[in-house]
């Protein structure tokens, strides 16, 4: 949840920034660090998808493995 609380606030930031009465060269400076925080948020979820969808494959391949070609019933 926390990375869910802080995308929100970088949201919110993105969007008061340009009504808080920085300097331009200032407020590039901190659009751009806001944007290599989101890239590193973007990359965050991914890694936290991947790990779960591996996660799940794990999980169904061995309930698949564990089933059998029906062989052993005969």
């Amino acid at each position: 949840m926390r990375k869910e609380r802080t995308l929100l606030v970088i949201g919110i930031l993105v969007a008061i920034l340009p009504y808080l009465g920085f300097y331009e060269s200032t407020r590039k400076v901190l659009f751009i660090l806001i944007g290599t925080s989101l890239i590193y948020l973007a990359y965050l979820f991914y890694l936290e998808s991947k790990a779960r969808l591996s996660k799940n494959e794990n999980r169904i391949k061995s309930f698949i493995d564990n089933i059998g070609t029906g062989e052993e019933n005969v």
